[in-house]
């Protein structure tokens, strides 16, 4: 039997762990916080104007170019107001809670198959500290 075979233990465990995200009470708020994003169309774009706002100004900058203090005034305004809105807000804080359980989790399995064990609290934070590739041996 394979890893990948669909009775193997680890597909098994894997499908357990998808399940107890699934039915986990905070996961569910989150959800409803994206899918209430998805649904106000003036949360949406508002965020857009200003994530693209934001992508302007920072290639001008990249780019050597002196932005004026109207315009980072304008940018701030229209950041402070989407951060105002209480379902983008609510979008942005599920979407970076849902990414750092998706980094946690990547980085334990990560981890296992390096190590070839669970990782310890100190190989966490060794691969958190970041190595000289951000994280386990140093074959890159």
């Amino acid at each position: 039997m394979t890893l990948l075979e669909e009775k193997s233990a680890v597909l098994t465990k894997t499908r357990e762990l998808c399940a107890a995200i699934a039915a986990d009470e905070r996961f569910a708020k989150l959800q409803k916080d994206v899918e209430r994003f998805l649904e106000d169309d003036t949360a949406r774009l508002m965020y857009q104007t200003v994530h693209q706002r934001g992508e302007e100004l920072h290639q001008k900058q990249h780019a050597g170019v002196q932005l004026a203090p109207s315009e980072i005034r304008e940018f701030e305004s229209a950041r402070d107001e989407l951060m105002n809105n209480e379902v983008a807000s609510g979008f942005l804080d599920a979407q970076g809670e849902l990414e750092a359980l998706q980094k946690t989790i990547g980085k334990y399995v990560n981890l296992t198959l390096e190590l070839g064990r669970v990782p310890t609290d100190e190989d966490l934070a060794e691969a958190q500290g970041g190595g000289c590739c951000g994280g386990g041996g140093c074959g890159c």
